[in-house]
C-alpha cells in the first residue's frame, strides 16, 4: 500500500476519535484484571483495540491489524506479511489506572518490518506526533500542526534521560558511563517518552525491562524522521515480527544517530 499524506490524516483522526472514547473511561472507574504476563489490562484497552481495529480494517480492508490486546497469532503465519498495522490502544495502563494523565494511544504501520507511518496521541493533553517515513515527523496541538526539526546532543550539558519510573534511575545508571553527567526525566507511557524526546525534552529513552514491539514503532519512526535512532542491548536496531515473541530486548531511542552510544550506555554489563 502507499503512503500517502491523506492516510496519514486519516490514521490522526481515528486517533482523535479513540482518544474521546478513552477520555470517557478515564472520566469513570474501570473494571481492571490482570494477563496472563502479569500486567493489568482495563475494560478501556479493550475496547479501544476493537475500536482501532475496525476503523483501521475500513480504512484499509487489505491490511491486517496486530493489537496488543490481540496478538494471539504465531509467527509462522503472520512472517508472510507485508505490511500490517501494529497498535497499542492503551499505552501505559498503569498510569491510566493511577490517573497520571500519562498515557497514550499508538498505531504504527510496519512494511517489511520496519515502522513507514506513526501516530502517537496524548488524549489528556490533546497533543498528536506523528511521523511517516521520508515525509517527517509533527506536533499538531490546538489544530496547529509543527514541523519538527532534528537536532544534535550537546556534550557539554547534562544528558536528558527519559525513563519509566523512578525506580529505574539506579538501574540505569549502573550501565551508564561514569564519566557522563546525566539528568532524569520521569514520564508514563513509551511513546509519549518518545514524543519527549522529539520535542526536546530529553535526550533519549531507555528501558531496561519489559516492553512490546507496539510500544515502540510509532516512537521509533517518530526519532528516526529526526535524525534519530532505536538501538537494542546490542547496539542493533530493534526488530518488528521477526520473532516468535512481541517482547523488545532493552533498548535506548535516541534523537541523534549521530552519537557513539556504546560509549553512553554498557549494556550488559549491569
Amino acid at each position: 500500500m502507499q503512503r500517502t499524506p491523506d492516510l496519514l490524516q486519516a490514521v490522526i483522526a481515528v486517533s482523535h476519535q479513540a482518544g474521546e472514547h478513552l477520555k470517557r473511561f478515564y472520566a469513570r472507574s474501570v473494571h481492571v484484571r490482570t494477563k496472563s504476563d502479569n500486567t493489568p489490562v482495563t475494560e478501556a484497552d479493550l475496547f479501544i483495540s476493537r475500536f482501532l481495529t475496525e476503523k483501521l480494517t475500513a480504512l484499509t480492508p487489505d491490511i491486517p491489524v496486530l493489537s496488543e490486546e490481540n496478538c494471539e497469532m504465531p509467527l509462522e503465519l503472520r512472517s508472510k506479511w507485508q505490511e500490517y498495522w501494529l497498535i497499542d490502544p492503551l499505552d501505559g495502563t498503569k498510569h491510566f489506572i493511577n490517573r497520571t494523565g500519562q498515557f497514550g494511544i499508538l498505531i504504527a504501520l510496519i512494511q517489511h518490518n520496519r515502522p513507514t507511518l506513526g501516530v502517537i496521541y496524548a488524549p489528556i493533553t490533546g497533543i498528536t506526533h506523528y511521523a511517516m517515513k521520508d515525509y517527517g515527523a509533527f506536533r499538531l496541538q490546538n489544530g496547529r500542526s509543527v514541523r519538527l526539526r532534528p537536532r544534535r546532543i550537546d556534550p557539554s550539558k547534562p544528558l536528558k534521560i527519559a525513563i519509566g519510573s523512578e525506580l529505574a534511575i539506579a538501574k540505569v545508571r549502573s550501565i551508564l558511563n561514569e564519566n557522563i553527567r546525566a539528568e532524569f526525566v520521569v514520564h508514563g507511557s513509551s511513546g509519549l517518552k518518545c514524543a519527549m524526546v522529539a520535542d526536546g525534552q530529553a535526550d533519549c529513552y531507555i528501558r531496561l525491562g519489559r516492553t512490546g514491539e507496539w510500544d515502540t514503532a510509532a516512537g521509533e519512526l517518530l526519532l528516526e524522521e529526526l535524525g534519530g535512532n532505536a538501538l537494542d542491548d546490542h547496539y542493533r536496531p530493534l526488530t518488528y515480527n521477526q520473532r516468535e515473541t512481541f517482547v523488545n530486548p532493552d533498548f535506548v531511542i535516541t534523537a541523534d544517530a549521530s552519537v557513539d552510544w556504546k560509549t553512553v550506555f554498557q549494556f550488559n554489563l549491569s
